[in-house]
């Protein structure tokens, strides 16, 4: 089965053959399930009041339902409905995206250079979109989705099903995990990353993962975000 690994210094990639990953752990599984309830608990008064102030922020900017909900793949493939503070303009055409985002999995977006590909354009964003998205707050309301576990909080990003249906058959490797709220991925790169370099990333999560390493990439997640916050 072919895919990408960066070189030593990350700069290039090459091809290489590999096997399928199929990593289990059952106590790891365990530990990682009750972490993830664990700190939905202890967030909940948090997330409740913040939620409920940028719900009200989205109503008042613009007309439309202030959750954005979408049909994504998870473990396995299977699909659930994932839920967003919806941060776009209420009935756009979303047609040229997923053209675009096809485009993209099968490596046929050129990018010159880092946070150069961009699927979704700026007046496709509200204002209060686009402050959610660069805080990754319109990423809150997923804690649902850790809660009736369908996701993790960390893990690879789940796919809509017709990027899925866009994959390589190596990209499917992804799939063998819950998804997360953040992964190695989003540290990694983000929307600077090509999406091998993305799957790369996910599979080297798979092979290393462990609650220590879900708790680093956990800390790196926050850092970016702090970053992107305080970036002018």
């Amino acid at each position: 089965m072919q895919k990408l690994i960066p070189n030593d210094n990350l700069s290039s990639w090459s091809i290489i053959e590999r096997n399928n990953v199929t990593v289990y752990n059952p106590n790891y599984q365990l530990v990682k399930r009750v972490f993830d309830l664990l700190i939905c608990l202890l967030t909940l008064p948090f997330t409740l009041l913040v939620g409920l102030f940028i719900i009200y922020l989205i109503r008042r900017d613009s007309p439309g339902p202030a959750l954005f909900v979408q049909e994504r793949a998870g473990r396995g493939g299977k699909v659930f409905d994932i839920y967003k503070f919806r941060t776009m303009y209420h009935d756009i055409d979303r047609t040229k995206h997923q053209e675009i985002m096809k485009e993209f999995v099968h490596g046929q977006v050129e990018q010159e250079g880092q946070e150069s590909f961009k699927p979704i354009q700026t007046g496709q964003l509200t204002k209060i979109g686009r402050i959610l998205r660069k805080t990754s707050l319109d990423e809150l309301p997923q804690l649902i989705n850790v809660f009736r576990g369908e996701m993790s909080l960390v893990g690879p990003r789940p796919n809509v099903i017709w990027e899925v249906d866009a994959y390589y058959e190596w990209h499917k490797e992804r799939l063998e995990v819950l998804p997360g709220i953040t992964g190695l991925a989003q540290v990694k790169g983000r929307s600077g990353l090509l999406f091998d370099e993305i799957v790369y990333w996910d599979i080297e999560y798979i092979k290393q993962q462990s609650l220590l390493f879900d708790l680093k990439i956990l800390w790196w997640t926050f850092e970016e975000v702090i970053r992107r916050k305080g970036a002018q």
